[in-house]
């Protein structure tokens, strides 16, 4: 069993930045990042390897966010810059210890564990 706690969401002004943060409870392979707005489904946001080595980002928010990891600290954290207010959402960490694989790491499906998400508002 792997526990996992966000921190760092709050309310940031359209064109500011925020990180994110998640803390693992034990070692784990690939983490990701997802999010979801009101009404809407919970979408991928970006991911990265087990070892840090590869990471992988949707669309959305390519360019304008960092996915970084500190594997001896068991902490993933995501840097947002340029917020805009779509990304105003719940943001869940996820992690897999049962999947050694990079394959499928946008989907929900690949992640055995999650966090209970933390809150990031963008005003306009």
């Amino acid at each position: 069993q792997v526990q996992l706690v966000e921190s760092g969401g709050g309310l940031v002004q359209a064109g500011g930045s925020l990180r994110v943060s998640c803390a693992a409870s034990g070692r784990t392979y690939a983490m990701g990042w997802f999010r979801q707005a009101p009404r809407k489904e919970r979408e991928f946001v970006a991911a990265i390897s087990a070892s840090g080595g590869s990471t992988y980002y949707a669309d959305s928010v390519k360019g304008r966010s960092t996915i970084s990891r500190d594997n001896a600290k068991n902490t993933m954290h995501l840097q947002m810059n340029s917020l805009k207010p779509e990304d105003t959402a719940v943001y869940y960490c996820a992690a897999t210890t049962s999947d050694s694989s990079w394959y499928g790491a946008s989907r929900v499906g690949k992640y055995d564990y999650w966090g209970q998400g933390t809150q990031v508002t963008v005003s306009s």
